[in-house]
């Protein structure tokens, strides 16, 4: 089914949700006398198919997805979820929904591979978001776009309790959790609700939205699983969060994200409203207008994966499978489930020595394609897996009795939600087994058997949920409060709490969160009953924290202490800056032991990070061979946390002498023109502790984040508090702030230009900044420098460039080296090396001993062809006298920041500008020619060994 075949009209079909799109292609379908429909999910595929099975009988339509398979001799049209779609019948039509999904981190790469792909004979269309319309027309250029409008107006209409939720409303959460709170919530104020999410069977989603629809019951809880397609007569959804776990971490949803879920609201030509409701906070107005004028950035990045699979051996699998995409619109998809087991199953004993040819990798590659429809640890479904494997390669099959043991303790219709979803779950990999060829003896029986498992399932299931969440009986719970009855308290391994059964909420960390939905008269009680059964479960989890690494631990930016996902304590101001106390976040009922022993185990994670991380300071703070101004010096380092403006401290750096400064430097410091700082300390790690250690001590009410690390500048912030900037590793300069090791760098430049006769900006200074002209111009500003712009024409040289031979006769030689006389001794503490961790800058002796061959002497003639003019924007730098110093939204330090010069203060030490030369000519300025002088050095003083430009020094002193 690839573009070989696909010689047809190949349509987009794009638009917002409500447009009609997937009833179309039903339509274009049928007028043909063959098609595949693609759809997103299993609960979709069935509802198409009974749609088409409605109009042209079950004879000649086909059901395929991971786990059914119904297939007539006589089938003419298959409806399948995307990943099912058969490849290589020539369907005459061809159709694939939601093709936005092309982007999804999962199972993106799946669509994008029908996309590049998938054609139908005579006609292929692709519908979803208008937001895939630029990358569609980039990679399948013959594709034709038809815009679908919206029916109905979908409008916002703010936050409402769920106490005042209008009838035919749909509240969404993104957990099973969320939903059966929510939906328990609903059952004892608006008398029940229908639950519908991705992991219903198709049987169960049904019969609650069938429960739904006939007015049963008003209100509906979903997942997001409402927004592919499932049409509802829903007049407004309503989102108790925005946040979700997309499978890797949790992330607030994007606009088209959102829009997709709300757009439910409104079937046909009724409008719909969407808002939000419990702890979710209201939409900003950039959202709303997006969701109801249906306009979201465009997607320009899709996920993909090589479909040319090698089966030589299991390495070339595993490397074709992690190829790399060569079109810039593609990336390469994050590794998905199959893969990763493939790498786990290949490197086994009971493996390895199975996969002797390609038919035997290719078989492996099966197996591990059979998806975690279970949830559990990547290692037990590996476990279940590598006994597959080893079934099929041996028999060629796996074993009835095997099977028929599996199946067997599934089948089972007692136990709670909980139970009756697990085991639905279980048996979706046993119907996936039988759906697969040659895999089982007799595949009708097995696909009947599992079948009817999941149907008697699913059935229990919905009465399950409907007893739950639509019984409008007095609860057990309720009457035997009312009779002051003694209650039975459980904690379950999710955390959750039950009283009688019934949920009154979960356990976080070492705090009880009780339900938000009980009447206070029941809170009091609930609590105690709950308080009663946490004792045991309190001491379990106080023993299993005491005893985990500190790899399980972390702490926020405001101060938190966190094991895993729960807070379990925060940090507060200590003795001193460099010794915060933990303080546990423990119920006031919890056992006393429990409690100090999880307050230890949080002080020793804290005290290990900052001796980890600030290990250069602390062990300079113990240096018992620092004596006198070093001591003081090594104390004011330490105090601020190892980075300190210089002008802060001008006058005890001046009064330092060179042993001083030597001991210092031993332990990492470096004596910058800007800032006194340990480099050590400004990786990300450490800037992140020094900023929270320094916002405790401060005792701010709210706590400066860390900058993103990896970032040379960063752009200048409204409201922060004095001292952020340095503490962050950075100085404020203009618009932007620089950090303070690559402004030493930048300052080891600008030492050598002519400062008073002006400077232009060279290559070295904006690679170092990252900056563009403009910016490095506000930039010098904020520094103390005036940045004059200018314009001059550019000349273009097409044919050749001068080479050394090409000098015409008779031109004045270059000298070798221009005159260094003098240079060790003008340049200052503020001018040694870069540290270890960044390339040394070429000092100012090496920069004048190279001959630029792009500056000619006057005279030069220049002979080649020179062919175009080009205006270009120049600025030339001059000595400000620190007139706008740190200017920016907010300056950083009362007076502001200054660059240190000879003495502390004032212009940076450089070449003297403006003073005549001996031949008459004045310093380099603007763009003028280079000049050189190649008298003999002056006789310099004696050395400093700890000068870093000391290895220079001599080198031109044996010259």
């Amino acid at each position: 089914m690839g573009d070989a075949m696909g010689g047809g009209r190949i349509t987009a079909v794009l638009g917002p949700t409500n447009t009609g799109k997937t009833h179309y292609a039903i339509e274009r379908m049928l007028a043909h006398r063959t098609g595949v429909i693609g759809l997103p999910l299993r609960l979709l595929a069935r509802e198409v198919y009974d749609r088409i099975v409605a109009a042209r009988g079950p004879s000649v339509v086909a059901l395929v997805t991971g786990e059914e398979r119904i297939v007539p001799p006589r089938t003419q049209y298959w409806v399948c979820t995307v990943e099912a779609m058969p490849t290589g019948m020539g369907a005459d039509f061809l159709a694939v929904d939601e093709i936005q999904l092309c982007a999804d981190p999962e199972r993106g790469h799946v669509f994008t591979d029908r996309l590049l792909h998938a054609r139908g004979l005579h006609e292929t269309l692709f519908m979803g978001s208008d937001s895939m319309r630029s990358v569609i027309a980039q990679l399948v250029p013959k594709a034709q776009f038809m815009r679908r409008e919206r029916f109905s107006r979908l409008t916002y209409s703010g936050s409402k309790k769920i106490s005042r939720m209008p009838a035919r409303a749909a509240i969404v959460g993104f957990s099973v959790d969320d939903v059966y709170a929510i939906a328990e919530l609903l059952r004892r104020q608006k008398g029940g609700a229908a639950v519908v999410m991705g992991a219903l069977s198709p049987r169960t989603r049904n019969a609650q939205v069938e429960m739904y629809q006939n007015g049963d019951v008003d209100y509906l809880v979903a997942t997001d699983a409402i927004g592919m397609g499932l049409n509802l007569d829903v007049t407004h959804v309503a989102f108790s969060s925005t946040i979700k776990f997309d499978g890797r971490r949790m992330r607030y949803l994007m606009p088209n994200e959102l829009a997709q879920i709300a757009g439910r609201a409104g079937r046909y030509q009724t409008d719909g409203t969407f808002g939000v409701t419990g702890e979710a906070e209201p939409f900003d107005a950039e959202v709303i207008e997006a969701i109801e004028e249906h306009r979201f950035t465009p997607q320009k990045k899709l996920n993909w994966r090589n479909p040319r699979l090698e089966f030589g051996t299991v390495d070339r699998l595993i490397a074709s499978l992690e190829m790399s995409p060569t079109n810039p619109a593609l990336v390469k998809a994050r590794e998905a489930d199959d893969l990763l087991a493939l790498k786990t199953l290949s490197t086994l004993r009971t493996v390895r020595p199975r996969l002797r040819t390609a038919r035997d990798t290719k078989l492996l590659w099966d197996v591990c394609r059979i998806p975690d429809f279970r949830g559990i640890s990547h290692g037990e479904h590996t476990s279940l897996l590598e006994r597959i494997f080893e079934f099929l390669h041996e028999y060629g099959r796996v074993p009835d009795d095997w099977l028929a043991t599996q199946v067997k303790r599934i089948d089972r219709t007692e136990g709670n939600i909980d139970t009756l979803s697990k085991r639905l779950a279980y048996i979706r990999t046993w119907t996936y087994v039988a759906q697969r060829e040659n895999w089982v003896d007799d595949e009708s029986h097995w696909r009947e058997a599992t079948r009817a498992v999941e149907d008697r399932l699913s059935d229990a299931l919905h009465g399950a949920l409907t007893q739950r969440f639509v019984d409008r009986r007095t609860s057990v719970l309720l009457r035997r409060l009312k009779q002051k009855e003694g209650l039975v308290a459980d904690v379950n391994d999710k955390g959750e709490v039950t009283v009688e059964g019934e949920f009154v909420g979960r356990l976080e960390g070492f705090r009880f969160i009780q339900d938000k939905a009980a009447t206070p008269d029941e809170a009091k009680t609930l609590g105690q009953a709950a308080m009663a059964a946490l004792a045991p479960e309190f001491n379990l989890r106080a023993d299993r924290f005491y005893n985990a690494p500190d790899t399980e631990m972390d702490f926020t930016d405001q101060g938190g202490l966190m094991w895993g996902e729960h807070a379990v304590g925060k940090l507060v101001a200590g003795d001193d800056a460099l010794k915060p106390r933990a303080v546990a976040f423990v119920d006031e009922g919890v056992a006393t032991d429990v409690a100090e022993k999880v307050q230890r185990r949080l002080q020793h994670f804290i005290d290990r990070k900052v001796a980890t991380l600030f290990e250069p300071l602390l062990n300079m703070s113990r240096d018992e061979t620092l004596t006198g101004l070093a001591r003081g010096f090594a104390f004011r380092l330490v105090e601020n946390l190892g980075v300190i403006p210089r002008e802060q401290i001008a006058q005890e750096v001046k009064e330092l002498d060179q042993d001083a400064r030597g001991a210092l430097r031993k332990h990492g410091v470096r004596f910058g023109q800007y800032t006194i700082f340990m480099p050590l300390l400004l990786k990300p790690a450490p800037t992140r502790l020094r900023l929270l250690l320094w916002a405790l001590n401060a005792k701010f009410d709210e706590f400066p984040d860390a900058p993103p690390p990896g970032l040379v500048t960063i752009p200048a912030v409204d409201h922060v508090p004095d001292g952020y900037y340095p503490m962050s590793g950075y100085r404020l300069s203009g618009q932007r702030a620089i950090r303070i090791d690559m402004l030493e760098r930048l300052a080891d430049l600008l030492r050598s230009q002519d400062s008073r006769a002006g400077f232009e900006a060279n290559p070295d200074m904006l690679s170092i900044t990252g900056m563009t002209l403009e910016q490095f111009a506000d930039l010098m500003e904020g520094l103390g420098y005036k940045a004059d712009k200018n314009e001059r024409v550019k000349m273009k040289t097409v044919d050749q460039v001068l080479s050394d031979d090409a000098m015409p006769a008779g031109e004045p030689e270059v000298p070798e080296a221009a005159d260094l006389s003098g240079m060790a001794a003008e340049i200052p503490d503020e001018g040694e090396a870069p540290s270890a961790e960044i390339a040394d800058p070429v000092p100012a002796e090496d920069e004048a001993s190279e001959f630029d061959e792009t500056e000619l002497p006057e005279g030069v003639a220049v002979d080649a062809g020179v062919v175009e003019e080009e205006t270009e924007i120049f600025y030339t730098f001059t000595w400000g006298g620190n007139r706008n110093a740190n200017r920016g939204p907010r300056r950083q330090q009362s007076g502001g920041e200054r660059p240190q010069g000879k003495k502390g203060g004032g212009k940076p030490q450089g070449k003297k500008g403006g003073k005549p030369r001996r031949d008459g000519s004045k310093g380099q300025s603007g763009n003028q020619p280079k000049t050189f002088s190649a008298r003999p050095p002056k006789k310099e003083k004696a050395i400093d060994p700890d000068n870093p430009f000391a290895a220079l020094m001599a080198l031109k002193d044996k010259k």
